[in-house]
């Protein structure tokens, strides 16, 4: 029985983890409901996503260090340590808005970073804290605290936006609590201690690279986050452009996150039931169907709907690449695999974020949708073809 059911202690440990994602979660929403409206009054709209750009780079850049800090001296010091690296990022941000510097708002956001790359390691981190027939439900769990976050981060945003002179000021200060309420829980988490032979010894990294299943669970992460990322950072661009106010913008990005977590609630049980590939290509569909909703209309009730299948879309698809990920990756490469991956996810994330502001401008919010349709299907055909190859293998072995 203790391989199909949660002890008690991963349990406590996995409702840390997943308010801990909440936290970095409510900073994130908060930080992209307010941040393009922030640069578009500190600066133009072209260079409006490029704070957000930096927050991203920051955490592509800090990824690998990250992981052999982890590797060598455990998960809990480099959560509580990226947690307030990421308080002081959020408080310089509020300095920057207040002092009215674009300069220094964009450069926070590489520090700000820090505490999203932190967010990345935590659905890992549950993945190592339960036994192999869990994995899936345990990152799915672990994802779900950022139903919170969505309830949490865009009504922060709103009660506070006008609480001192210049705005968000205090939005940005009130998210320096919350990172440090993360690091406090960071505190609590049981979790296994590094071993330092497997730190030190590692197999090569080329032959994972030559697998077919390694290689697609790689390319989903990275084509779903980027996307998703892409079409969700430009929402605030186009709704502006329709004349949609913040409070509409920040009740679509609300929505949006809703999307994105609270399918983890049921996710791995469907990944248990179904398997990991039809479940991501049920992702695949739901994305589809949002870019299908956003070329249709630029009406509120348009960019909530849309926004919503595409926060859907990720889920599925983001959560089972990293399941496929976890069970594609020896014990001793998981440092190694998951710097490789979200790596590549962040740099991808940091350069659509960048140009967002100038593709909408150059070639509106429909087109844009039309042009992220491509990847899309292309992921699809590969997630079918994987999926037909792996049906077929096993005919063989049941007759």
């Amino acid at each position: 029985m203790s391989a199909t059911r949660l002890s008690g202690a991963m349990r406590r440990n996995i409702l840390l983890l997943a308010l801990s994602q909440a936290a970095v979660m409510t900073s994130i929403s908060l930080v992209l409901a307010s941040s393009v409206v922030i640069g578009v009054s500190l600066a133009t709209p072209a260079l409006a996503t490029l704070p957000l750009a930096m927050q991203y780079l920051g955490t592509m850049l800090v990824l690998y260090p990250m992981a052999r800090l982890i590797a060598r001296y455990g998960q809990r010091p480099v959560f509580i340590g990226g947690a307030l690296i990421g308080a002081l990022g959020l408080a310089l941000a509020a300095v920057g808005i207040w002092l009215e510097s674009f300069v220094l708002f964009a450069l926070a956001g590489g520090l700000v970073g820090v505490f999203n790359a932190v967010g990345q390691y935590y659905r890992f981190a549950a993945a190592e804290a339960v036994p192999a027939d869990l994995r899936s439900k345990a990152i799915s769990l672990t994802l779900s605290g950022g139903v919170l976050a969505a309830l949490a981060g865009p009504n922060l945003a709103r009660w506070t936006r006008d609480m001192l002179v210049q705005p968000f000021a205090a939005s940005f200060l009130a998210l320096v609590g919350v990172a440090l309420l993360a690091a406090v829980l960071a505190t609590g988490l049981r979790l296994r201690q590094p071993m330092s032979s497997v730190a030190r010894v590692t197999p090569p990294f080329l032959p994972l690279l030559r697998r077919p299943d390694f290689l697609l669970a790689v390319v989903s992460g990275v084509v779903a986050y980027a996307l998703m990322n892409l079409l969700m950072t430009a929402t605030p661009l186009a709704m502006m452009c329709n004349q949609l106010g913040f409070s509409e913008t920040a009740t679509v990005i609300q929505w949006h996150v809703v999307a994105m977590f609270a399918p983890s609630f049921f996710t791995g049980s469907l990944i248990q039931r179904f398997g990991v590939l039809p479940v991501m290509l049920l992702g695949g569909l739901s994305m589809l169907g949002g870019i299908v909703v956003a070329v249709n209309g630029e009406t509120l009730a348009h960019f909530v709907l849309a926004l919503l299948l595409l926060g859907i879309g990720w889920n599925f698809l983001y959560v089972g690449a990293t399941t496929r990920l976890v069970e594609c990756c020896p014990p001793e490469q998981k440092a190694q695999v998951q710097a490789f991956n979200d790596s590549l996810v962040f740099l991808a994330i940091a350069g659509v974020t960048f140009s967002a502001g100038g593709l909408v401008d150059r070639y509106g919010w429909m087109m844009l949708n039309l042009y992220a349709a491509i990847p899309v299907l292309l992921l699809m055909v590969a997630i079918a073809w994987q999926w037909q190859v792996g049906r077929r293998a096993l005919q063989p072995a049941s007759a």
